[in-house]
């Protein structure tokens, strides 16, 4: 089958669209059919670019009562009545939302278009009365219930989590107007909301307190997302076509799509889901990138993460978190766990359920690099925008054998560091030790590096095609060199490399808060 027959939906996030298109589709019907069988509110909670635009668009065809679009579909075998529902459809994906203004200008512009529809003349003092007036019209002049359908709804204020005062405003806004659906329930038929977060801080959470959150739930484990079934069972001319392009086989074609993309995971039995987005993108491009991070930025993540006492290195370790606390997120805590749940850069790797706790940890390696890339300037702003930072350039020196080039480039790595960068951590070793942990963790795209992540091991394992480097790392204050390289011995973090035939290369490092860098450095 010719490829390029197949038209990947690659920024195609309404339904009618894609399939008059013809676009490839992954069939998730059967879930819009389980959850329409009754009038109730739900809330769907995924990350950004992980389908949940292109499934409330398919809910909207499917309540206008668009039958024709569904042919061929798991549902057109399953839906007999076929009902046409007012639909009242918010898209906050339609303009910025970045602050209270923007919102009221995306939600007039929404709102108006609905009551020119419905010939609503005598509109309400404030967007919450005019949601209600128009609620009660839509109900009363068609006859049925309405359908309330609303995508992100979260997005102004997942936008202002670093500005507390604008976020603040919004909150304030938001309870009111969500606290509208609560109001106007018994003219509702049905309501679906998306979003990242389910904000704790916002009505709509505890008012509307029939609202049903599926994001955990085992029945809709696969409602976003492409399974590794599906994968294989509906992109077969894809993986043929991009094993050729990229002159891999078959399989490790699939092996390095799942490295790449696969590892999302929802709940506590759930399978592992690929991010549609990237991997779709791959089929498109035939070629590897970090599609997902083109769409996004995480700047607001690395700043709350550079000022809040969260240790990187955590990301090597376990991280545990109870069930109650994953899916909601208060501004102002003190965990950023959640977040970097609810945002898709950690996800959910194992269920221990004596203790109703998750473990979460990295899905896969587009979300491991891409994330620490975009971490690294904001620990080091100016060095990334004054050099051309690549991981690769350190793993070079080391691929040639030559350490003293290697450990010259990071001493001017950490040269180059401005004073009031550091000064302004107030957390001198900590800092240091981020940096390196996310300088050796990027390392781990080229070569295999393992940075400590427990109690005897040394700090840092760099392995090349011919040589094995034990690292450890001592502040001035506490340790030299010299102690550094003794301590390799005497805890012996050698021993379980010694039978693996490369050369051992063991490096003790000092750094100096003093001289706001690395100091000097012993080799054996």
């Amino acid at each position: 089958m010719d490829t390029s027959l197949r038209e990947m939906p690659i920024g195609i996030q309404d339904f009618e669209k894609l399939r008059k298109e013809e676009c490839v589709y992954v069939d998730k019907t059967q879930y819009v059919y389980a959850l329409t069988r009754k009038s109730k509110p739900y809330f769907l909670g995924r990350p950004r670019r992980f389908g949940k635009s292109l499934f409330i668009s398919t809910l909207k065809a499917f309540f206008l009562g668009k039958k024709h679009l569904f042919e061929g579909l798991a549902i057109a075998e399953l839906e007999k009545d076929w009902i046409e529902y007012p639909v009242i459809y918010i898209d906050f994906n339609m303009g910025s939302v970045d602050c209270l203004k923007t919102v009221e200008i995306t939600l007039n512009t929404i709102l108006s278009g609905y009551e020119k529809q419905w010939g609503i003349t005598e509109k309400g003092d404030n967007l919450s009365a005019r949601l209600t007036i128009l609620l009660k019209t839509a109900y009363e002049k068609s006859g049925k219930s309405v359908v309330v359908l609303v995508d992100e709804y979260d997005k102004a204020l997942v936008n202002t989590m670093d500005n507390p005062q604008v976020h603040e405003k919004l909150i304030a806004f938001f309870k009111g107007f969500y606290g509208v659906l609560k109001a106007m329930d018994s003219a509702l038929r049905f309501v679906f909301l998306t979003g990242v977060s389910k904000f704790a801080s916002v009505s709509i959470f505890s008012d509307l307190n029939q609202l049903i959150d599926i994001s955990l739930n085992e029945q809709y484990a696969e409602i976003c997302g492409i399974s590794e079934t599906e994968l294989l069972e509906q992109f077969q001319p894809e993986l043929h076509q991009l094993a050729k392009v990229t002159d891999m086989t078959y399989d490790e074609t699939v092996a390095k799509l799942k490295k790449f993309y696969d590892g999302y995971r929802f709940t506590k039995k759930g399978a592992h889901l690929y991010n549609p987005f990237s991997l779709l993108s791959t089929f498109l491009q035939n070629d590897y990138a970090y599609y997902w991070f083109k769409t996004g930025t995480t700047t607001f993540l690395a700043k709350m993460l550079r000022n809040s006492l969260f240790d990187l290195r955590q990301f090597n370790n376990e991280i545990i978190i109870p069930v109650k606390e994953i899916d909601e997120y208060r501004v102002g805590e003190t965990s950023l766990t959640p977040l970097l749940y609810q945002t898709g850069y950690l996800t959910i790797k194992s269920y221990n359920q004596q203790y109703n706790e998750f473990t979460l940890g990295f899905p896969n390696e587009e979300v491991k690099y891409g994330f620490l890339d975009e971490l690294l300037p904001a620990f080091a702003p100016q060095v990334i925008k004054s050099h051309s930072f690549s991981a690769s350039r350190f793993v070079k020196e080391l691929n040639k054998g030559d350490l003293d080039a290697f450990m010259k480039v990071l001493t001017a790595f950490y040269a180059s560091i401005p004073y009031d960068a550091i000064k302004a951590t107030h957390r001198d070793e900590q800092y240091y030790q981020h940096l390196f942990y996310l300088l050796f963790t990027l390392m781990g795209q080229f070569v295999e590096t393992e940075v400590k992540s427990a109690q005897g091991r040394a700090d840092v394992v760099v392995k090349t095609a011919d040589s094995i480097y034990v690292f450890e790392f001592k502040m001035e204050e506490n340790a030299t060199a010299e102690e550094a390289l003794a301590q390799i011995d005497k805890t012996g973090y050698l021993i379980p490399y010694t039978a693996d035939g490369r050369r051992l290369v063991k490096i003790g490092v000092e750094f100096s808060k003093e001289e706001k860098g690395l100091k000097r450095w012993v080799v054996e």
